[in-house]
């Protein structure tokens, strides 16, 4: 099979761009291989999932399964911290998947470095990857660590700045596209009401602060005055909010401020 014709197949089955991304690496594919693919494409399995890769930031990801996808709405937070005119700031990035966001900051914030945690052992090895592809295992660290808990040696410093893109969908919501359920639901589901992880967040993230340390915290459609209250009673002041490209407010800034 040539790659018109397998085009023509991952066309039926999810559109023209799907089948050029799907086939922009590849110099030969069977009919078989294209089958299964437009298989996956009709159950709508996202294409990074099916090539393995996610650009991000204009940097390419590997993402697998055990990842969630590195997405568009998520460069409001790297935007976020380069606008922020930090200084070789230390950055630690809780729950950090594929590693895009802390990756995506270092790689644009000359002099910075960081640590990734996640208690996913199968994300971590994703994030470690991606860590060495692009040339950053000198400034960035992975570990396994639940982002609840207080960092221990030989990682116990204190960090300049803390980012997030936590779980923050309702168990159990409908709402959820057909992409999104093809990733881990470690990565999308937090309670009742979406908002666990922020509160395990407001709670924790001090401790691993330098003093008027600062957290940026990607959010989900309308949780920004949830998530401000419940940083507010954990002692946070609200110091700015961003808007994604589609001017949904995706981005919280927050300064701890002792009572």
């Amino acid at each position: 099979m040539n790659l018109n014709q397998a085009f023509e197949i991952l066309k039926q089955a999810g559109g023209a761009q799907a089948a050029r991304i799907v086939l922009q690496n590849k110099k030969k594919i069977n009919r078989l291989q294209a089958f299964l693919i437009a298989r996956k494409l009709r159950r709508g399995v996202p294409v990074a999932k099916i090539t393995g890769e996610k650009w991000f930031y204009g940097l390419p990801f590997r993402t697998t399964r055990h990842t969630l996808d590195p997405r568009p709405d998520s460069e409001t937070l790297v935007e976020a911290v380069l606008q922020g005119g930090h200084k070789t700031p230390t950055i630690l990035d809780l729950g950090t998947g594929t590693g895009c966001l802390i990756c995506a900051v270092v790689k644009n914030l000359p002099g910075s470095a960081g640590v990734g945690i996640d208690k996913s052992w199968r994300a971590l090895r994703v994030a470690r990857k991606n860590v060495k592809d692009l040339g950053l295992q000198d400034k960035i660290e992975i570990i396994k660590k639940d982002f609840t808990s207080y960092l221990l040696p030989p990682t116990s410093y204190l960090f300049d700045i803390i980012i997030s893109n936590p779980p923050y969908i309702a168990a159990g919501d409908k709402r959820v596209n057909a992409g999104a359920r093809h990733d881990p639901e470690l990565a999308l589901y937090a309670g009742a009401d979406g908002l666990d992880a922020y509160r395990a967040i407001a709670s924790s993230a001090r401790k691993m602060l330098k003093p008027r340390g600062k957290i940026f915290l990607e959010i989900g459609v309308g949780q920004s005055d949830a998530v401000c209250e419940i940083f507010a009673s954990a002692g946070w002041r609200h110091l700015k909010s961003y808007k994604d490209l589609g001017g949904i407010r995706r981005v919280l800034e927050f300064v701890y401020t002792e009572k």
